[in-house]
């Protein structure tokens, strides 16, 4: 495995793990947020999901431009 493999596979790991975490208290986060509205926490829902392939693509997109 070279470095730019690893490099790679840690960015896909700390992402994943960081979403992975995210998810598990979505649940809990969105029942604090619809206390306060029930549309701020289907915009929670959303923008959670829409976030998780935004990174991805942004970092498709950055690598990219590097030239592979």
């Amino acid at each position: 495995m070279d470095r730019k493999n690893r490099n790679t596979l840690v960015a896909a790991a700390i992402i994943m793990l960081a979403f992975g975490l995210t998810a598990f208290y979505l649940p809990v986060i969105m029942l604090a947020v619809g206390e306060v509205s029930t549309i701020a926490a289907g915009a929670v829902a959303i923008l959670f999901v829409a976030a998780f392939f935004m990174v991805f693509w942004l970092r498709g997109r950055s690598q990219q431009g590097k030239g592979d």
